[in-house]
């Protein structure tokens, strides 16, 4: 199958298929903790060779929050730390292990949730969205997910096996966007659609907004379903607060006094990234889009 590529960031998790599947194993008898540990001696070698994602995040540091040069410097270790963190969780996951979820707007999901129509939620790639499928369950509504369909045979299966027993369907971005019908039919059908907001994917239709003091392009298409089909739509964030605990942040977006189509993308699309920028402000080392988000090019 033809998979989509991108400039800007590869979208597939490290390492071989031997070393993934040997990590699930690991992580079914060890406490991640370990291999927490052994991260902080990984790490700098990341910041040394990999240094299209050093440079955006120093940037990041530098520009958006005005820190002097070792400040920033330190921060990307710590936000290269808890991404690397982030990956050993996931991999936690496959092999059985349990986190602990404490909730911001739960009654928004809920409220959703109990409707008879469908409706839209939307990620990004701060923290860890994908423990989200695990614990976020929905008791009425089957939720379609749409993912980057280039991950490894790894992640893509235990991913479809943690899922599929949460009443999730996965299905991946396709070159000839042939995957919008899917999700069109999936919210007419009553249940849940999530998507990402943070990247720009697939189609390249973009709309920009400001973000963190800067404007930056955030993709169309969820917020072009949402006002397109007439649903609701709720940002998601799953944030890592301590070893064991993510906090799930549940923000319903409004479109505001938007009367037609145009205007109500506008206004979802500019409710996402005020409530992408509250929580990256909190959680300033869990951003983790590794290129030049606000290059306009």
């Amino acid at each position: 199958m033809e998979q989509l590529q991108h400039n800007d960031w590869k979208g597939t998790t490290g390492g071989t298929p031997w070393m993934q599947r040997m990590l699930v194993r690991l992580l079914a008898i060890i406490d991640q903790r370990v291999f927490y540990a052994i991260l902080t001696l990984i790490v700098p070698f990341y910041m040394l060779f990999v240094r299209k994602a050093f440079i955006a995040q120093y940037r990041y540091f530098r520009e958006r929050y005005g820190e002097p040069c070792w400040k920033a410097f330190c921060h990307v270790y710590v936000n290269q730390f808890r991404f690397g963190q982030i990956i050993i969780d996931r991999f936690a996951v496959y092999g059985g292990k349990k986190f602990r979820f404490v909730f911001e707007g739960y009654d928004q999901w809920i409220e959703a949730e109990q409707r008879p129509e469908g409706f839209m939620s939307v990620g990004s790639h701060t923290g860890n969205y994908e423990l989200i499928g695990y614990s976020l369950m929905s008791k009425q509504k089957e939720m379609t997910v749409l993912v980057f369909g280039g991950e490894t045979e790894t992640v893509t299966k235990n991913r479809s096996r943690v899922f599929g027993s949460h009443n999730i369907t996965m299905i991946p971005m396709m070159p000839d966007m042939s995957h919008i019908f899917t999700l069109n039919n999936a919210i007419d059908k009553g249940g849940i659609v999530s998507m990402a907001g943070d990247r720009i994917f697939g189609s390249q239709k973009h709309i920009t907004q400001t973000f963190l003091g800067a404007p930056a392009h955030f993709p169309v298409g969820p917020f072009s379903l949402a006002a397109t089909k007439g649903c609701s739509m709720i940002a998601l964030f799953c944030m890592k607060e301590d070893w064991q605990t993510y906090r799930i942040i549940v923000q319903k977006l409004s479109e505001g006094t938007a009367q037609n189509r145009a205007e109500k993308i506008d206004s979802l699309s500019a409710n996402f990234a005020e409530a992408l920028e509250s929580v990256v402000r909190r959680y300033p080392t869990q951003w983790f889009n590794y290129y030049d988000f606000w290059n306009l090019k």
